[in-house]
């Protein structure tokens, strides 16, 4: 441990004992966390009043630690690193900062709280008493995101300001919860009270208890290269734990490093094979032939291809949204696109979008952390024709070189002309519909 103040040597050498013992029990009773805790480093600092990080050290007030329990120790270090793990100290400076601050302190309290089996001692702090983990519909933190947990807080604000003007209140007393004028948008992110000083908040926010500073946010805003380090550890993390621990034990881990571990599956598919193989003979000898039998059977569980080193760009990917279309198959749909960019080591590019009934505009991609941030939208009826008419009307001038579709296929196929000779590659997750034309490989969807 460091000191970025003069700190009595022997208050140092205690600090640094708590320290190691607390991320020794946090290893032992929550791997996920202690694996994560690995990688930062510890520093006092008398400049702060509670806890910090940087995303790089996790700071400590002497006086505060020294208030600490164990136990509360132990709830400070998974606060701060679960900040750290879900990237907040890397993004958010576009927003305003009272309620991003909260917002975060929500979602990490609540994760906290869930890997404790819902015991609202784990996030307690004596003088602070039980840290906020609601969100402002009085939901569970951990079910969201912060930027969904901030909208929340935006519109519950929005919502609490017409209802004053409604009332004749005077408008300037609560504006909105998001658009504070006592609120910092200068990039600094301050530490969030628990005595009730923000006015703009209704009374339920204000008996949530905050209490560490944010600060040193600021300083990693935009590095790329840490963020990408830190959702790789994350990933690394998460992947050993949920392998290695009990399914009685997994509820040690954040249900959002689940949903890490559940997004980013192994694909199913030989990417580099099925595309070389399908683009090659396309571009050779174009035709819609019936579905090439070496995909229909085969399991996609292939040795390593080593084709000819191409890259492969204007890949169009459609994913279907559709009602008939559920959460799992999104997933290996997602699943199969990652492992399609990992396998060509980003020599693929190309657009990603989805359709039910109609096409949610295309966005391009060129790594993973780009396919990361497209969302999924739909869940209507399901038709083939709108993917071409988009295509058509959109993107005539930038046709893609292929087009690959991931569906159920319960839905009328268009004609071949349609296609406006662009060669269709259809990943249909069941082996009971076949398209008429086109190549096909099917996917297995477990739904146990």
């Amino acid at each position: 441990m460091s000191q970025t103040n003069v700190i009595n040597k022997d208050l140092i050498n205690k600090c640094n004992r708590r320290i190691l013992l607390s991320r020794m029990r946090i290893l032992m009773n929550h791997g996920f966390y202690g694996l994560l805790l690995m990688h930062m480093r510890f520093a006092l600092d008398s400049s702060i009043d509670t806890a910090a990080t940087d995303g790089m050290k996790i700071y400590f007030s002497p006086d505060f630690m020294e208030e600490l329990s164990d136990s509360e120790l132990d709830f400070v270090l998974m606060h701060e690193i679960m900040h750290v793990a879900l990237c907040h100290c890397f993004r958010g400076l576009e927003h305003d900062q009272q309620l991003f601050n909260i917002a975060c302190d929500i979602v990490v309290n609540s994760n906290i709280l869930y890997s404790n089996n819902m015991d609202v001692k784990s996030i307690t702090i004596s003088k602070y008493g039980v840290s906020m983990n609601k969100t402002p519909l009085n939901d569970d933190g951990y079910k969201y995101t912060a930027e969904e947990v901030y909208d929340m807080l935006v519109n519950k604000g929005k919502i609490k300001s017409n209802s004053k003007n409604a009332n004749g209140s005077n408008s300037q007393s609560s504006s909105s919860a998001g658009t504070s004028a006592s609120s910092k948008k200068d990039g600094k992110r301050g530490k969030v009270g628990s005595s009730g000083e923000d006015s703009d908040l209704d009374d339920d926010l204000q008996k949530q208890k905050g209490w560490d500073s944010h600060e040193k946010w600021s300083t990693l805003s935009e590095d790329k290269k840490a963020r990408e380090e830190w959702i790789k550890r994350v990933i690394d993390a998460a992947t050993s734990i949920y392998i290695t621990e009990s399914s009685n034990n997994r509820g040690n881990i954040p249900l959002f490093a689940k949903r890490i571990v559940d997004e980013f599956k192994n694909p199913q598919t030989d990417w580099r094979r099925l595309l070389d193989e399908f683009i090659s003979e396309e571009v050779c000898d174009y035709s819609f032939n019936p579905p090439d039998k070496r995909y229909e059977d085969s399991p996609f569980y292939l040795p390593d291809f080593n084709g000819t080193d191409i890259e492969i760009s204007d890949i169009l990917f459609m994913i279907d949204t559709s009602g008939s279309v559920n959460d799992k198959a999104l997933t290996v749909a997602y699943s199969e696109i990652k492992g399609a960019i990992d396998q060509y080591d980003g020599k693929l590019k190309g657009w990603l979008g989805f359709f039910d009934a109609a096409v949610v505009d295309p966005i391009p991609f060129s790594d993973v952390e780009e396919l990361k941030k497209i969302k999924a939208y739909g869940g209507g009826g399901t038709s083939f024709h709108c993917i071409f008419d988009y295509i058509k009307d959109y993107m005539h001038d930038n046709f893609p070189k292929t087009l690959v579709i991931l569906t159920d296929g319960y839905a009328p196929f268009p004609d071949i002309e349609e296609t406006m000779g662009i060669p269709v590659l259809w990943l249909i997750d069941n082996d009971k519909v076949t398209p008429p034309w086109g190549k096909v490989a099917r996917l297995k969807i477990d739904n146990n």
